[in-house]
């Protein structure tokens, strides 16, 4: 029976084929070709690049790696040691915090429990930008800029929304008789919490987590505004080092952006499955 549609010739799946992998193909390369810049750009003297930004290396030098990691006044070091404590300590304080309001907020009825969840919501719509200035005054008044532990506060503060969000709509998904269950063989509440509902959120979880952490890692304007130690400053903080009033290094700008980026596409690459079996769950089942 024909319903006035012609089935596509196989001439025509073929032609259709090759025109959708060609375009996934040069998007794929928009994407590779900064990366591959980059890389052949940190191996160039700086009168190599600034005679043609776009040519091969000639002589392809590590020297400005070892520049980079051996000259302290760069503070390369200092500056990843302090945005990898800074990114854990916030990351876990936003899957951990986020975890436990975002199941309370599924699973416990009070009153007042649609208002916590809005205002968490709330949250998400606030630019952030907009608050640095209100931020700064309260975090200078109060002594608590230009502290080892002074990112923490606003990249927790910032990241907790979108972690009780995706928890609670995952939470919800799972069937409240496994709680019920576990509390009738005696379980506590934070027992079923921590043993049961714990692993069961692990993809949401990883997912939040990967997520912040690029978002600490990367994260520039309250660096900029709250540090002012340069012993305390952060990878972003310290790639401005590279950069003078009338001139800027970039062979040198390209390598300690590699170097400071390899932890996290490190990460990236051995987590990628579970990035994407956290994104599947949570539009699955959230």
């Amino acid at each position: 029976m024909e319903y006035g549609i012609k089935r596509q010739s196989p001439a025509a799946r073929i032609t259709i084929g090759v025109v959708f992998n060609a375009i996934l193909i040069i998007f794929s390369l928009t994407c590779i070709f900064p990366l591959l810049w980059m890389l052949m750009s940190s191996l160039k003297l700086k009168r190599e690049f600034n005679a043609s930004i776009l040519s091969l290396p000639a002589a392809p030098s590590i020297s400005n790696y070892i520049t980079i990691m051996t000259n302290p006044d760069y503070h390369i070091w200092q500056s990843m040691f302090n945005s990898a404590r800074t990114t854990f300590l916030s990351v876990f304080f936003i899957v951990f915090f986020g975890f436990i309001i975002g199941h309370i907020l599924a699973r416990v009825k009070f009153r007042g429990n649609r208002i916590v969840y809005y205002a968490m919501l709330l949250g998400m719509l606030i630019p952030i930008h907009s608050l640095l200035v209100p931020i700064y005054v309260v975090f200078n008044r109060t002594g608590l800029n230009d502290k080892w532990f002074t990112l923490i506060i606003p990249y927790v503060a910032f990241g907790m929304p979108i972690s009780v969000f995706l928890v609670e709509g995952f939470v919800k998904s799972i069937p409240i008789a496994l709680e019920e269950a576990a509390a009738i063989d005696g379980s506590s509440f934070s027992r079923t919490l921590f043993t049961i509902i714990l692993p069961t959120c692990t993809p949401i979880l990883t997912t939040i987590a990967i997520i912040q952490v690029f978002s600490c890692w990367n994260e520039f304007s309250f660096a900029l505004v709250l540090m002012k130690s340069v012993n305390l400053q952060t990878v972003p903080l310290a790639m401005t080092q590279f950069s003078g009033q009338f001139a800027s290094d970039y062979p040198k700008i390209m390598s300690a952006m590699l170097l400071t980026m390899s932890p996290i596409v490190i990460l990236y690459f051995a987590f990628s499955k579970q990035i994407i079996k956290g994104m599947v769950a949570g539009a699955v089942k959230g």
